[in-house]
């Protein structure tokens, strides 16, 4: 095996998070943990169309069909704001990607936790009214891009929907948790299919769409009966085998786009993994398509083309799924520049013209505005660096290339890098001030191809890139690389084409935002606040430690006459667990908590969790330096996309550096499976006894060398 590269630059993005290791799993069962009835969720879309007349519920995952995370609500204010203290907590199941949103509606909260957990609460009180876990096998963890994560569920008729990890859709029951239902969405098992996204209900049909396109999979959004869990449609987003027949008109557009022999048994990708929107006017529902399996276009699709629908914001019939129109943010995306960004529904006014429109702001740096209506881009312009590409050409909505940011053959630093000018953290639109709220990322990676890349099973990376390291031994270095991560929030005016302000953080991978009728914005941080700031101005007004890292999206709701604020609290996911180390400047662990402020909440957090301790003595090397080295390279490749490239963690997965003597003894046993349960997958399949070694020697001389750097600045 070939040394590896070591670069100083935002590389490790592109190592992104396949497998994984976690604490022991929660011992409760699938059956709920309490069966008290409680208020039965009797939500249908004539509820959600009239959301505003109850602002007080918050129904589903963006509040209103049309996801603007926006409400109503103003007893808490700018001028109060101040004032808000933390109410009660609630600890979830287990710490790792927290990213969901609570649903609040006939005075029960409905929230979600890594492995698809499902809690009911009393939201004024935070009690537990029961709990439901689907058990998801621990070792999932292997089959999916970014963590464990679950981003919320649905409600209606008195049912509670969650999408599974393992890529069951589950109804239960929502007096009780007791499960009423479940159907396997997974199209091949042979494939890494998942679910991360919420679930949204429409017109009685459940729709949910899957994760896995690094993993090799072919991306499709599915409809599901709310009664009884019977398949109704199912939309494919890229082609199949062309030698098989088209399942549909949009599939026969898109096969003329795709080039090669290979592109479809590596899966093709276009996974819609997050997000949608409806506008119950046009009777439309709107998907987010994902990135290519490969990411390199030339592996994927040699000859060119556009790759449909790759990266796209499709629309079509929530009764059928038939294709009404798309718009392709990223023509034969080789950047892993998804388009699964959070979408929002809005009337504008342009001049003297109102128009209905749809904004996305994408990974790919641009801001686009779309009449809903016809698909017609009206606008796209950066909000984020980005030197892909220059600008959009208006006439053709087509972005115009950076030659210099193509990869196929050569290396190339690129902004923004796989992680996004904007991930998969909500943001929020305020009708009063006009403004979307966007946490904006600036993150480079630089790309290096692999031409030789092929599918290799379930379980497996295929992005059609060689994976890289971060600098070992080298503090400067390295400090130099985090210091290219800058995260934002910025106040985005989407008439006017302009930022209106922005605050800055100390990293990226900073938290979804709520506005309000308040004047106020609320966002969690990456370095563990929680903080709320005008929504005019952008002057920081009040924040809370949160302990942990923030990255969901906030809600709020009113009982009783008192209004609340709540979010999920937790870290996780791809920048913490495949960038390791650099997400270093947050210095802050995964605690996962649901967090609920109101005004006079008196309640102090729990001190956070401690640094781990490093062993007194470590295991000596007994490698030579090639075996060192080939254990570099395997670790980088199998285990760095979560225990940290060249083992420099972050602080969600073990830090291998502080194995105990314990675990260096078994330490082939847990590589072929032992931990299993906990969270561990095993790589007997892909790794060999003297490949398992050589890692493991590894990890002894980084263990060998963190305990010199210790020692030596206690001198």
């Amino acid at each position: 095996m070939k040394k590896q590269r070591i670069v100083v630059a935002m590389l490790s993005c592109l190592l992104v998070i396949a497998a994984g290791c976690n604490k022991p799993a929660p011992t409760n069962a699938s059956a709920p943990a309490a069966a008290k009835a409680v208020p039965g969720a009797t939500v249908d879309g004539a509820r959600i169309i009239a959301a505003d007349s109850e602002p007080g519920s918050w129904l589903s995952t963006g509040r209103t069909y049309s996801e603007q995370r926006f409400s109503p609500l103003k007893k808490i204010t700018a001028e109060n704001v101040s004032k808000l203290g933390l109410a009660w907590t609630y600890k979830l199941d287990v710490d790792r990607a927290t990213e969901g949103t609570p649903i609040i509606v006939d005075g029960t909260m409905y929230v979600t936790g890594a492995y698809s957990i499902v809690s009911a609460l009393d939201p004024v009180t935070g009690k537990e009214l029961w709990k439901f876990d689907p058990q998801v096998p621990r070792d999932k963890d292997r089959d999916g891009c970014c963590d464990v994560a679950n981003r919320g569920v649905a409600v209606w008729k008195g049912k509670v929907y969650v999408g599974a990890y393992d890529g069951r859709l589950i109804a239960l029951d929502a007096a009780t948790g007791a499960k009423v239902w479940d159907v396997d969405t997974v199209l091949d098992h042979n494939r890494s299919y998942t679910i991360t996204g919420a679930p949204r209900i429409i017109k009685g049909k459940v729709i949910i769409g899957n994760g896995g396109a690094e993993l090799g999979v072919r991306g499709y959004v599915s409809a599901y009966d709310a009664v009884d869990g019977k398949m109704i449609w199912r939309f494919f987003t890229v082609p199949g085998d062309p030698a098989k027949p088209a399942e549909d008109a949009a599939m026969k557009l898109a096969l003329p786009t795709w080039k090669g022999k290979e592109w479809w048994s590596n899966g093709g990708g276009g996974t819609a993994w997050d997000s949608m929107a409806y506008d119950p006017d046009l009777d439309l529902l709107y998907v987010g398509t994902g990135n290519g399996s490969m990411w390199n276009r030339a592996v994927r699709s040699p000859g060119g083309g556009d790759n449909l629908f790759l990266s796209s914001i499709m629309a079509v019939r929530p009764d059928t799924g038939e294709y009404v129109w798309h718009y392709q943010t990223t023509p034969g995306d080789t950047w892993d520049y998804t388009a699964t960004q959070h979408i929002i529904l809005a009337d504008l006014k342009f001049g003297d013209k109102v128009r209905k429109v749809l904004m996305q702001a994408p990974k790919n740096g641009f801001f686009y505005v779309i009449d809903r209506t016809t698909g017609e881009l009206i606008s796209a312009e950066k909000y984020g660096p980005a030197n892909w590409a220059s600008h959009v050409d208006m006439k053709t909505g087509r972005p115009v290339e950076n030659p210099a940011a193509d990869w196929a053959k050569k290396p190339a630093l690129v902004s923004p890098g796989p992680l996004g000018a904007h991930n998969w953290q909500p943001m929020s639109f305020n009708p009063e001030t006009g403004l979307v709220y966007i946490p904006m990322q600036e993150a480079i990676a630089l790309y290096v191809p692999d031409q030789k890349q092929k599918f290799t099973g379930k379980g497996n990376w295929h992005m059609g890139s060689a994976p890289i390291a971060l600098p070992e031994n080298d503090a400067k270095a390295l400090q130099g690389v985090m210091d290219m991560q800058k995260g934002h929030l910025i106040a985005w005016d989407p008439v006017a084409k302009k930022e209106v302000w922005r605050q800055s953080y100390v990293t990226v991978w900073n938290g979804g935002t709520l506005s309000t009728a308040g004047n106020l914005v609320f966002q969690g941080t990456a370095d563990g606040r929680f903080v709320a700031y005008d929504a005019k101005n952008g002057k920081k007004l009040w924040e809370t430690p949160a302990n942990t890292g923030v990255m969901a999206g906030p809600v709020t709701f009113e009982i009783n006459g008192e209004q609340y604020v709540t979010v999920e609290a937790g870290w996780g996911g791809a920048f913490p667990l495949a960038l390791g180390g650099l997400s270093e400047p947050a210095k802050v662990k995964s605690e996962a908590r649901v967090l609920t402020y109101k005004i006079g909440g008196t309640l102090k957090l729990a001190p956070p969790k401690n640094e781990p301790k490093i062993q007194p003595k470590q295991p000596t090397v007994t490698a030579d330096a090639a075996t060192i080295n080939k254990g570099r390279d395997l670790y980088n490749g199998h285990c760095g996309m979560c225990h940290g490239p060249n083992t420099l963690a972050g602080s969600v997965i073990p830090d291998l550096r502080y194995l105990t003597q314990e675990k260096h003894d078994i330490f082939a046993g847990i590589v072929a499976g032992a931990y299993r349960a906990k969270g561990m997958p095993g790589f007997s399949d892909t790794l060999k006894p003297e490949d398992v070694e050589a890692v493991h020697q590894y990890i002894i001389k980084r263990a060998n060398d963190l305990q010199a750097d210790l020692s030596a600045k206690a001198k």
